[in-house]
């Protein structure tokens, strides 16, 4: 199904793109934890390729893509070596890295969702599955670092929950049996759209209704 809405140098390109933005991230929090050289180059690794080993070995579609295409693999290193001489200048610039990781949010919430639906599973679960590939990887990171995970973070703009109506909105159209290059983008887009608007306007997720507590917020 990926083939039928993605020519597979688009698809590659794009991946290639979201992987690249990823790793920036996992290595700029790297760098603020002062990591040295390997531990800049594991975290921008493991952000950048994370949710796809995972939804790959759920899926069985093994060896995964990042141990079978090399440039998967060194991607996350480009972002290492730029990161580790100019963070400096990559810091000056986390807007744009944002809008980045944005757009790869989009794109592998849609992809991660359509590539479980290839290889036989549910709707609700290839859901799941879209959503884990675009935040696994953050999650891994943020653990590795020693961090709560972002997502989980009520102090955090909402990130898991564009990732999850994108994935929703795909896999209601493959429910419909309308699922092609227009609305796969269409869901790209949205998921895109709603994580820029959350970091625009700090939108969060409720917490418990009516929590009271009198332990200091951390």
């Amino acid at each position: 199904m990926l083939q039928q809405l993605f020519s597979p140098s688009v698809l590659h390109t794009l991946d290639l793109i979201g992987i690249f933005v990823f790793a920036i991230s996992g290595a700029l929090l790297a760098v603020r934890k002062n990591f040295d050289v390997f531990g800049i180059a594991v975290l921008a690794e493991v952000t950048a390729l994370g949710g796809g080993l995972f939804r790959d070995l759920v899926i069985g579609a093994v060896p995964p893509a990042a141990f079978t295409d090399l440039g998967y693999f060194l991607t996350p290193l480009v972002a290492t070596v730029l990161v580790f001489f100019l963070h400096p200048h990559v810091e000056r610039i986390q807007v744009a890295v944002n809008v980045f990781d944005a757009a790869g949010l989009g794109l592998f919430c849609v992809v991660g969702t359509t590539k479980a639906y290839d290889y036989g599973l549910g709707l609700t679960a290839s859901a799941c599955l879209g959503l884990a590939t675009a935040v696994g990887g953050g999650v891994l990171r943020d653990v590795l670092a020693n961090e709560v995970p972002s997502l989980l973070r009520w102090d955090r703009d909402l990130y898991a929950v564009p990732a999850v109506v994108g994935a929703t909105m795909v896999a209601l159209c493959i429910r419909y049996d309308v699922l092609n290059s227009m609305t796969s983008s269409f869901a790209v887009v949205t998921a895109f759209v709603l994580r820029l608007l959350a970091m625009r306007y700090h939108w969060r997720a409720p917490r418990a209704w009516h929590r009271r507590s009198t332990v200091r917020e951390e």
